[in-house]
């Protein structure tokens, strides 16, 4: 696992080539970001199924719980089929650009 600090957030990336082991160990680590926002870069593994993309769902519920942004970025999964208990996006750009609309939400007290 490789990471980035942002301003607002850390970059995740996967140094191994499964996705599905990925997700699991981050699951596992969770407690070690859980005050940071974070953006899950998966876009090296290409075309990813729903499945596969379903692996990060608990991260991504127990992550909002906690009042912090989680956004994992694929530009090949087809957005609509996502639920919306995920944040999906295909550029670090909008996932910048989320995890600052979410931080203004939660100042507002959304």
């Amino acid at each position: 696992m490789k990471t980035e600090q942002k301003d607002n957030y850390i970059i995740i990336r996967d140094e191994k080539e499964d996705v599905n082991e990925f997700a699991e160990f981050l699951t596992r680590i969770q407690g070690r970001f859980k005050d940071k926002n974070i953006v899950i870069d998966i876009t090296k593994y290409g075309e990813l199924t729903l499945e596969e993309l379903l692996r990060f769902l608990k991260l991504s519920i127990a992550h909002r719980k906690e009042k912090k942004s989680l956004v994992i970025v694929n530009d090949t999964i087809n957005i609509d089929s996502v639920p919306e208990e995920i944040h999906v996006v295909p550029t670090l750009q909008e996932a910048e650009d989320i995890i600052s609309l979410e931080e203004i939400e939660r100042d507002l007290g959304f």
